[in-house]
């Protein structure tokens, strides 16, 4: 392992300092897998850390998803927007364009929300979600 690594400090109560948390994040939100993350983290930045500490990470990440999805959401919404964001990605060894759908409330206080997400095939006006 080449070079000199800056220490990360660890604050006090918690088990991993924020930056490395996201680096973790970062990473498996990229779609590595934990034991390709405990590589990386150690080829890259010279931390060692274990396959289970990672998954802790990831854990947390999956477990916040999960109570966004089915947090209660308001009765009325003034407006409600519809929109997608197309990018392209590697699928079978092609590069195809997939879809993320978008809904945006507006709230009775003014503030937007975000509803809902879903991924699509490609941009399509016959889109179906089960929130509407």
């Amino acid at each position: 392992m080449a070079g000199s690594f800056e220490p990360i400090v660890v604050p006090k109560h918690q088990s991993m300092a924020p930056p490395l948390e996201n680096i973790i994040i970062s990473l498996y939100a990229k779609g590595m897998s934990v034991s390709d993350i405990e590589e990386e983290l150690y080829e890259i930045y010279g931390y060692k850390l274990s396959t289970s500490a990672i998954s802790i990470t990831t854990d947390k990440v999956n477990q916040r998803l999960l109570d966004w999805q089915n947090r209660p959401l308001e009765s009325v919404y003034c407006v409600v927007w519809m929109d997608g964001i197309v990018f392209k990605v590697r699928q079978a060894g092609k590069v195809i364009n997939k879809t993320i759908y978008l809904a945006v409330g507006l709230n009775r206080e003014g503030y937007k929300e975000l509803l809902g997400i879903w991924l699509g095939q490609n941009e399509s006006a016959s889109f179906y979600s089960p929130l509407f």
